[in-house]
């Protein structure tokens, strides 16, 4: 077999569209994935509309993909066929570059990006640099390690890197694709973990999913309602809404840190004064490198951390991707290849 399904963009601002492609073939230091299940993520949006500078088209995107290495290019020591493994958003480094050097390889200047510096796993095959590919436990299903390398890896390599210690309070803002996951990864490393969402019917699935207090933005004030109990030691800002994300400044502890990883392009507003007061900080994430991604699927695996998803065959990626856009899906879209 030479031929493989695929789903392209072949301009900004297209459809996603099902072609047939040559199976790609594996070049020094790559590895061949074939995929079993690939997540559609918010950031897909940046290929399909073009929002990213320099992207060549046509271009398959994805980049929270699980599956099997199906062959391996020149000079692959330590992956071999058959191994179950993943690949998320970091997909290379040039290993040459100050923070590359200092083994900072997430922060690398040249950074191959899965899905937009090449084509992804909106596709029965794909091929990826071997220091981008992450093992997956074999008891974690393909369908929920998928979302896990990208929003998972981004909740709790952010948590897990904090500042926070078993036993703070920890809360979390907003309970959709990263939250739901953030909670739950909050709750399993021991933290007093408040949710953080607008509406009183979020509450039963906050709390299902580990929160032991929620808090209505809708009818409360989230900074006053986590000083009534000390301030927060992490809040974890999911939801990419700059305003919702400034209110929660004043809910910090003293050496309280605000991590945000809801991507947002209008600006935080703080004053200095509110951070001098109490020692306070805020600070962005990004994802993780493979072996953050390992880390990640680990601990879910061993904790019973898992995505809720909704499930689409690769010839209904346009359907699936229009889920997700429309802010309809509960909470991760996959799309599956194959039986």
């Amino acid at each position: 077999m030479s031929k493989m399904k695929a789903v392209q963009v072949s301009k900004p601002g297209g459809n996603l569209e099902l072609v047939e492609r040559n199976i790609p073939e594996p070049a020094r230091g790559q590895v061949r994935i074939k995929v079993e299940a690939c997540g559609i993520c918010h950031s897909d949006a940046l290929v399909k509309e073009g929002h990213w500078p320099g992207i060549q088209y046509p271009r398959v995107p994805g980049h929270e993909i699980a599956g099997r290495i199906d062959a391996v290019g020149a000079d692959v020591a330590n992956w071999k066929p058959g191994q179950r493994i993943g690949v998320g958003w970091h997909g290379g480094h040039c290993f040459t570059c100050d923070p590359c050097r200092r083994g900072d390889f997430i922060l690398c200047q040249f950074q191959k990006i899965t899905g937009i510096s090449h084509d992804g796993g909106y596709a029965e095959y794909m091929v990826t640099p071997a220091e981008a590919v992450a093992a997956i436990p074999e008891d974690l299903p393909a369908a929920e390690a998928a979302p896990l390398l990208c929003a998972g890896i981004t909740v709790f390599n952010s948590l897990r890197n904090a500042g926070a210690r078993a036993g703070d309070l920890v809360a979390v803002q907003g309970i959709g694709g990263l939250g739901h996951l953030g909670i739950q990864y909050a709750r399993q490393m021991g933290f007093r973990t408040f949710a953080i969402g607008r509406g009183k019917d979020k509450e039963a699935l906050a709390r299902k999913l580990g929160a032991t207090h929620f808090v209505d933005t809708a009818v409360g004030d989230p900074a006053g309602e986590l000083q009534k109990f000390g301030g927060a030691r992490v809040i974890l800002a999911t939801a990419p809404d700059s305003k919702s994300i400034s209110a929660l400044v004043n809910g910090l502890s003293p050496n309280g840190k605000l991590v945000v990883v809801g991507a947002s392009p209008e600006p935080i507003t703080v004053t200095p004064l509110q951070l001098i007061s109490g020692r306070k900080s805020i600070q962005g994430w990004p994802s993780g490198t493979a072996k953050d991604s390992e880390d990640t699927l680990q601990f879910s695996a061993l904790s019973g951390v898992r995505p809720m998803i909704e499930r689409y065959p690769i010839e209904k990626a346009a359907e699936a991707y229009e889920q997700m856009i429309s802010g309809r899906a509960r909470f991760r879209v996959v799309l599956t290849m194959g039986a």
